[in-house]
């Protein structure tokens, strides 16, 4: 194992029939939830298009899920945003 290796996380998810082995910084069941919400968009999308092959659909999910993080990262911004003004409010 290498310097780099030392505390990773090996974990083997199945994401839409294959499986895959993930190293990394995030504890077994983090991973396993990541892989589920993969796994549920790629199968919420063949349903829609059963004609799209796993790389149209790889790129359709990964697509949703980018749509999906940015809508997020911008309400919770507007969110911070707010806090941050009512507790300069507070402060005054």
């Amino acid at each position: 194992m290498s310097q780099s290796d030392k505390g990773k996380v090996k974990t083997t998810v199945e994401i839409y029939n294959r499986s895959y082995t993930i190293v990394g910084n995030e504890d077994d069941r983090h991973v396993r939830e990541v892989a589920g919400r993969v796994d549920g968009t790629m199968r919420g999308i063949i349903e829609n298009n059963p004609r799209l092959d796993t790389a149209k659909l790889a790129v359709l999910t990964a697509v949703n899920t980018m749509s999906d993080y940015i809508k997020l990262k911008k309400d919770y911004d507007e969110l911070m945003s707010y806090i941050q003004k009512l507790e300069k409010e507070a402060g005054d």
